[in-house]
């Protein structure tokens, strides 16, 4: 039995057994102890207590995560995915709430481990704010999410009125938390926080606007994000106490998390002095907790059947590590082939696919863009701002702005991609007045250009000009940075049918729009250009053509805003849409 809580701190104090003291171990499952022995020299101090001991696990039912289908958990197997659906191809536009306790403290991304490093200024915050961690740690910020002022079906009518064809919200983060009904995970939104199921509220909302729904899932690196809970603060009054980290369930009684174990929550079940965190996972994986994870995802695919089902992770979670990815891949494919009667109309994304693995998943690039048109359909998943909620966004009013997303959402289309913009938001669910005020900007803009993104498919080339590509280049995820700044001089091309739509990423100043790549005996220039158009307009504007491009006479006062959409008609310009 542990010490209670009180008598286990009193211990720890009055021995100085302070962070990076050796303390004993008690007894860890081999596959543990093998994991441990694998890994590479620590880069953290050992914790600043005992380990508590693991909780039971919740064992599934026979035949679980098993579904009748032609998909096996193998690549060779997954490569018959081929491609995307023409609905996500089509869509072009998704929006994403990267929402979930972690919005409570409004300090932005990772509160939930940078509130355990003692020289953050995160830890510094949370002190003052809500206390020492070793009192009211992480856990209890999740019992402080409400969701209070969350209206699903109102933000779903905003996002489907600025144009997103698909919407995502979160089923857990790095912090662990699940926002559904989760039967393998304790710590739930429905028995903590908002006594409610979000994933739920969010797809009700979703299915009744008539948009495809999407879940992303960033939990499977808890293994090794939260090793920080387990340490104690090494100077000051609190020194050697440690964090919650190491509760237990015993410590829980007479609080309000009486019955819930933080073991179950917090998952470090590692032996001490192995810590070194990456997003590979370090120390090596135990069995028990990714087969954890792996319920978790099939329980949430059972309940709430997502479209499209995105994963935080370099190709799937633990992959190659252990098999636990590809047997979500092979039971989504197989759920989704079952639920669509035959067919293959369900999305999973990957990270850093090489050639292979994108024939099995669709590519997702974080904060990035490619560099030229890929052959498989892809997407971006980006933010305004911080990917939680960050209150300093809208103290310095700087979010990026309608004009930054549009300019993303052209790029990423006239090379095969889709664009899925995060709108973080408070912890109470309520978009702040900057938001609303983007979201209704990027929607005026939606309204008058969507005919040329939607259902779009790139031309010969995706466009013309010397701005530099998106960062990340289609190589690697976290390039982040700002939207490049464009100039009228860059073009970005999308076909439909016998249309070819220009977007300019700047009005002209004068007063003419020469396309290069329309010039006789371009490469590029086939074709009869017979109309050109401002789309959404309908009025024919004059234009020439000779050896240096399209000439086209603008209109002496700007149509529209910030990227501009032109519609070219004509014999032979458009190609065979892949």
């Amino acid at each position: 039995m542990p010490l209670p809580l009180r008598s286990r701190r009193a211990f720890l104090k009055n021995s100085a057994l302070v962070a990076g003291a050796v303390v004993a171990a008690r007894v860890v499952p081999a596959s543990l102890r093998a994991a441990d022995a694998a890994s590479a020299a620590p880069v953290l101090p050992a914790p600043a207590g005992p380990l508590p001991p693991a909780p039971a696990p919740i064992l599934p039912p026979a035949g679980w995560g098993v579904m009748d289908g032609p998909f096996q958990p193998n690549f060779e197997s997954l490569q018959n995915y081929k491609s995307a659906p023409d609905w996500f191809r089509d869509a072009k536009f998704g929006m994403w709430a990267h929402w979930g306790p972690q919005c409570v403290p409004e300090q932005g991304d990772w509160y939930a481990k940078n509130m355990y490093i003692e020289t953050h200024a995160v830890h510094k915050f949370h002190v003052a704010k809500y206390g020492h961690p070793s009192k009211f740690g992480f856990k209890d910020i999740c019992n402080l999410f409400k969701a209070e002022r969350w209206d699903p079906e109102h933000l779903i009518g905003l996002y489907k009125r600025a144009g997103a064809k698909y919407f995502m919200c979160m089923a857990n983060h790095h912090d662990n938390f699940d926002m559904f009904d989760s039967t393998y995970q304790p710590w739930n939104s429905v028995a903590i926080g908002p006594k409610r199921s979000l994933v739920g509220g969010w797809e009700k909302a979703v299915r009744a606007a008539g948009l495809k729904f999407a879940v992303s899932s960033h939990g499977d690196r808890a293994w090794s994000w939260y090793q920080e809970a387990q340490l104690a603060d090494t100077t000051g009054p609190m020194a050697g106490i440690p964090y919650d980290g190491l509760m237990s369930k015993a410590d829980g009684k007479g609080l309000w998390w009486e019955g819930l174990d933080p073991q179950d929550y917090y998952a470090q079940y590692h032996l001490p002095g192995q810590y070194k965190w990456n997003f590979a996972g370090s120390p090596p994986v135990a069995k028990e907790f990714s087969e954890k994870f792996f319920n978790r995802t099939i329980d949430l695919i059972n309940k709430h059947s997502p479209d499209l089902l995105y994963f935080d992770d370099s190709v799937l979670p633990h992959y190659p590590t252990n098999d636990i990815g590809p047997r979500i891949a092979a039971y989504f494919y197989n759920h989704g082939l079952k639920r669509d009667g035959g067919r293959l109309e369900v999305v999973l994304t990957g990270k850093d696919l090489n050639a292979d693995q994108s024939r099995a998943l669709v590519m997702d690039i974080e904060k990035g863009g490619a560099s030229a048109i890929r052959p498989e359909p892809w997407q971006t998943d980006t933010c305004i701002g911080s990917w939680h909620y960050n209150i300093s966004h809208l103290d310095k009013h700087d979010y990026k702005n309608a004009r930054d997303i549009a300019r993303m959402l052209v790029d990423n289309a006239s090379k095969n991609g889709n664009l899925m913009l995060n709108i973080p938001l408070p912890g109470h669910g309520e978009p702040d007045a900057d938001e609303l005020a983007i979201i209704a900007d990027f929607t005026a803009w939606m309204d008058r250009n969507n005919a040329g993104i939607y259902a779009t498919r790139p031309w010969r080339v995706f466009g013309e000009g010397s701005t530099a590509p998106a960062a990340g280049n289609g190589i690697g995820r976290r390039s982040g940075g700002p939207v490049p700044t464009f100039t009228a001089k860059d073009i970005r091309f999308m076909q439909k049918g016998d249309a070819l739509f220009a977007f300019v990423m700047d009005w002209p100043e004068d007063g003419t729009l020469v396309i290069k790549s329309l010039a006789d005996g371009a490469p590029t220039g086939a074709g009869n250009v017979e109309r050109v158009e401002i789309i959404g307009v309908g009025e024919p504007l004059r234009f020439t053509r000779d050896a240096n491009g399209l000439n086209v006479s603008l209109p002496a006062q700007k149509v529209g805003s910030y990227v501009y959409g032109f519609k070219i008609n004509g014999r032979g310009l458009t190609t065979a849409a892949a």
